[in-house]
């Protein structure tokens, strides 16, 4: 610690520099691949997220990395580009008032599901919380052999595979007692203080990769029921908030809500969704 402190230390040069066009490139490219607006004030983030990309793929200087990126970069390096740059907060039960509301709208539908399953798509995985969450809520709504589907998709490659593991410690936020008796395995010997999901609640999870600028959504496959898109919004920019709103009417049902975070408020597109409740809208 004390080397840290020093002088000599508080003074090192950055390993890089990233210039003021280096960072306006970074943010266009982001931009235009995962529809992720960047503000002037994120320069530091996005340094110290692509320097470690620079490390390992032996890049002298931003403006080498970005140039070889736009001159034929590989589609994989292209994902460890987006991969660097999103953000992911996620924690089991987040937002807990949605689940709740959830628990009374679950048990609404099935009654008129008329022998489909439920789908519901989580658009937002990020490292399985959420959507794992989602599924412990519709076997506590509606029983362990609920005919109901849950699509996990996500831009972020890594912790998409993460979330597939379904993997976390033992003391992650957000889960009783009760919820890590019933849903998770307990890990021993050198897995111990970890916890795995049951395969049976598992077995209700699809996880996919998927970008939301992605003109083709087809590939999501028949309608939902229920949309979770919390906290996503927040990246974007007036334009592409209203496209990425547009996709996601076309792909409810009708009647189909539309989860999304406490922050974001889309009573703009009255068109296209009315308030239902807290941070919930139905399609219209």
């Amino acid at each position: 610690m004390a080397e840290l402190d020093s002088p000599s230390a508080a003074l090192a040069e950055p390993e890089y520099t990233m210039s003021a066009a280096d960072f306006e490139r970074v943010r266009q490219l982001i931009y235009q691949r995962a529809g992720i607006s960047l503000h002037a004030g994120k320069q530091a983030m996005v340094y110290s997220r692509l320097a470690r990309r620079l490390r390992e793929t032996g890049r002298r200087s931003f403006a080498e990395y970005l140039q070889a990126l736009e001159r034929g970069g590989s589609a994989a390096e292209w994902q460890e580009f987006v991969n660097c740059l999103t953000t992911n907060l996620t924690s089991f039960f987040r937002e807990e008032h949605h689940f709740h509301a959830l628990v009374d709208d679950l048990r609404t539908r099935a009654a008129r599901l008329q022998g489909r399953p439920l789908r519901i798509w989580c658009s937002a995985a990020s490292t399985g919380e959420e959507p794992y969450t989602l599924a412990m809520t519709v076997v506590e709504a509606l029983g362990a052999s609920a005919a109901a589907r849950i699509v996990a998709s996500d831009i972020d490659t890594k912790v998409l595979a993460s979330a597939q593991r379904g993997v976390y410690a033992a003391d992650a936020r957000g889960l009783s007692a009760e919820r890590l008796k019933r849903h998770f395995l307990r890990g021993t010997g050198a897995n111990a203080g970890a916890i795995r999901v049951r395969p049976e609640l598992a077995r209700l999870v699809e996880f996919r990769t998927f970008n939301l600028m992605n003109t083709d959504w087809s590939a999501l496959g028949e309608p939902f029921d229920i949309v979770f898109c919390r906290n996503v919004m927040i990246y974007f920019d007036n334009a592409t908030q209203r496209r990425v709103l547009a996709r996601i009417h076309g792909t409810l049902r009708a009647g189909g809500l539309l989860y999304v975070g406490h922050s974001e408020n889309f009573t703009d597109a009255r068109e296209l969704f009315r308030l239902r409740g807290k941070t919930t809208y139905e399609r219209l």
